[in-house]
């Protein structure tokens, strides 16, 4: 039993692996398409558009140099194999590997990001389990009519109502700057808002479906407290549709912080993509689209890891309609016959 069980599991995970190189082959593929085969010449963006100012030789040698005389199948495999080792090309504006700009950029993010989703998950946590544990329909309704709020206010506006009231007005925080932990309390604030509310929204009416289970009519009929009831029993399923959020999560995040680091004026991968898509730094914007896939086919493909685990069902289940399948099959095909 424990032998099937272990092979549905490693079928289950083979599944999910299999799918995640699907998806960034994927990505990889469409930004390329997208970048590539538009007309453009990287040439002229990466001179600053002197072209003229260049002989034909000189031309001729930039782009031998970056690979761009070859035919757009030929830089397709060429970039494959370059990213299959780690190479994501040069940067047309700096020169520089991509992979260094993106490495001296991600450290920065990933503080606030963080930062940001530790406060959505703790106060939409509160939020959600607060609406659902209160008697009062009042405040229930108080309680799930901020979540809506959350997503509607737009990042850039927070961003800046944030900035005006303790930065300008009580100077508490710092209104710039990447320098001590002071300066990561406002863009993380105004990045974990909407990505709180998202996981209120979801885990709040999770709750509310689970709290009307059968076994959480048997937890309160042996005298489980609310509280207990909320946090031992009801939270572990209800936090699997939120869990599954994971990866929108991430991209919201990412996302955000383009708005949030240009408000701030920090440096991180949101500056670095809005300088890039500014000066058209091909390799650079398809670079950052490769890495975003990588962040979010490793979080979706850390979820799916964490699913068994958490609900042994799943893998179970899945099995056991592929066994219920066969007869049925079977049976379809002697009425056939």
């Amino acid at each position: 039993m424990t032998n099937r069980a272990d092979a549905g599991l490693g079928r289950y995970l083979l599944r999910r692996g299999l799918q995640a190189v699907f998806v960034l082959w994927a990505a990889f593929t469409l930004s390329f398409v997208i970048l590539y085969a538009l007309p453009s010449d990287p040439v002229s963006l990466m001179t600053g558009g002197q072209a003229n100012d260049l002989t034909a030789e000189q031309l001729d040698a930039l782009r031998h140099d970056y690979g761009l005389d070859q035919s757009l199948p030929a830089q397709y495999v060429d970039q494959l194999r370059g990213l299959l080792h780690g190479d994501l090309g040069r940067s047309l504006q700096s020169g520089r590997p991509v992979s260094e700009l993106i490495a001296e950029s991600a450290p920065a993010t990933a503080q606030i990001a963080s930062a940001a989703l530790l406060l959505a998950v703790v106060g939409g946590g509160v939020v959600a389990i607060a609406a659902t544990a209160t008697r009062s329909r009042r405040t229930s309704h108080l309680l799930l009519g901020l979540p809506p709020l959350g997503v509607a206010v737009p990042s850039f506006w927070l961003g800046l109502l944030l900035l005006q009231q303790f930065s300008f007005h009580w100077q508490i925080f710092p209104a710039i700057g990447n320098e001590g932990w002071r300066s990561l309390v406002l863009p993380a604030i105004t990045l974990a808002i909407p990505t709180g509310a998202m996981i209120a929204q979801v885990l709040a009416k999770s709750l509310r479906t689970t709290l009307r289970e059968p076994y959480i009519d048997t937890a309160r009929a042996k005298g489980a407290s609310t509280s207990r009831v909320q946090l031992r029993h009801a939270l572990r399923n209800a936090s699997l549709p939120a869990l599954t959020m994971a990866g929108i999560i991430v991209g919201s995040l990412l996302s955000g912080s383009v708005v949030v680091e240009t408000v701030f004026s920090r440096t991180g991968l949101g500056r670095l993509t809005s300088s890039a898509v500014s000066a058209q730094d091909v390799p650079v914007v398809q670079g950052l689209v490769v890495f975003a896939a990588v962040v979010f086919v490793s979080i979706n493909l850390l979820v799916d890891l964490l699913y068994p685990v958490l609900d042994p069902r799943i893998v179970g289940a899945r099995r056991a309609r592929r066994h219920s399948a066969q007869p049925a099959a079977a049976a379809s095909a002697a009425a056939a016959a």
